[in-house]
């Protein structure tokens, strides 16, 4: 009985693969998103002024950390709690790939949330006179408790690892 649950348990994984699959499909939204973003910026170049140049180019940036940040879930996350990916030796395969444990996984996330925070806060600052001064300091806030909480999850983590 006991040999058969944890059987059942461990086979219990496979029901996160389509949960990544579906990261895909909104990785592809996200994509058409940024060319959406892309197609609308393009025919006013030449006409906007240098800070709405940055505002724009930062929320693409935004948008590519976003995406950058599911690819990294969508496959470590793949191959430490599904399976191992089977790549053939002619296939191309990042350097990360197997590399990253949950921790590294964990530490990732979160300096990935701060990172699309910070370009997100240095947003609002740009654009600071269209912003309540109650809103930014809330953006603010927030942004500091994404710092500090990523702070001190690498710190518990190096904690740990001794």
């Amino acid at each position: 009985m006991e040999r058969s649950l944890e059987r059942l348990m461990y086979a219990s994984r496979w029901i996160l693969a389509p949960i990544y699959v579906g990261m895909s499909l909104a990785l592809l939204a996200l994509s058409i998103k940024f060319f959406q973003e892309f197609y609308h910026f393009i025919p006013h170049i030449l006409e906007v002024d240098e800070s709405d140049l940055i505002l724009k180019l930062l929320t693409l940036i935004d948008l590519t950390l976003v995406a950058s940040l599911i690819v990294i879930v969508m496959f470590s996350g793949y191959e430490n709690f599904v399976s191992r990916m089977d790549l053939s030796e002619e296939t191309e395969k990042l350097d990360w790939l197997g590399t990253h444990d949950y921790n590294s996984l964990k530490m990732k996330v979160a300096s990935s949330i701060v990172a699309i925070s910070s370009i997100h806060l240095l947003k609002v600052f740009m654009n600071i006179q269209a912003t309540d001064n109650s809103k930014i300091m809330w953006y603010a806030l927030v942004h500091i408790t994404f710092v500090v909480s990523a702070l001190l999850m690498g710190y518990l983590d190096k904690l740990t690892k001794h």
